[in-house]
């Protein structure tokens, strides 16, 4: 009886032994774990603190340029010269929309001045025709503008389009690695609109 006690007791004790030891290397393969992790941070931390600092030496070795569009489409001969053909080619339509205005003005204040002297029949057939003039101004004008504002459009993509090109042209020469157009700050040490300008005063 006694002798059954005693080897229920050491398998007990064996038993707590081998559980305290699998304890053991759970908390020591968990330590090593949780070490590995710690350590492949710290070299992932390192990792892209080197190549953030490899994107930024790059980045400053870049050869950076700007062109200001506004100033292309103000001060380039392209430009002025297409603004000159545009005036040239609406001149005759511009005339006659001023001449219709100044003809509705004209009856518009002869209206006024003679309000009271003026017979009743002969007042109604001059307000009919300056609600004529009125209408055909608007109706003439709306035209106008629609068609200058398409004809500027396509002279605008011209332009783009000539300007782009030269732009590529002044990139590879030079050895741009970049070139940018609408940006929030620019530093004039790489504004080149006026290499832009003057190689398009020669297209």
């Amino acid at each position: 009886m006694w002798t059954k006690a005693v080897c229920t007791e050491a398998m007990l004790n064996e038993t707590r032994l081998i559980e305290a030891a699998a304890t053991k290397m759970m908390q020591l393969n968990k330590s090593k774990y949780t070490f590995a992790c710690l350590l492949a941070s710290v070299f992932a931390f390192f990792a892209a603190g080197t190549m953030s600092s490899s994107a930024i030496a790059n980045a400053t070795d870049a050869k950076i340029g700007f062109v200001d569009r506004e100033r292309i489409v103000r001060e380039s001969a392209p430009a002025k010269r297409s603004q000159a053909k545009l005036e040239k080619e609406f001149s005759v339509r511009k005339a006659d929309l001023d001449k219709l205005q100044k003809q509705g003005r004209d009856l518009e204040i002869t209206l006024q001045k003679e309000a009271v002297t003026l017979p009743e029949s002969d007042r109604m057939v001059k307000e009919r025709q300056l609600s004529q003039i009125t209408r055909d101004f608007q109706r003439i004008q709306r035209e106008y503008r629609e068609d200058f504002t398409l004809r500027q459009q396509e002279e605008f993509v011209s332009l783009q389009e000539r300007a782009q090109k030269v732009i590529i042209e002044i990139a590879e020469k030079e050895k741009f690695d970049l070139i940018l157009q609408d940006v929030v700050f620019f530093s004039p040490r790489v504004d080149i609109t006026d290499k832009v300008i003057k190689a398009l005063a020669d297209k």
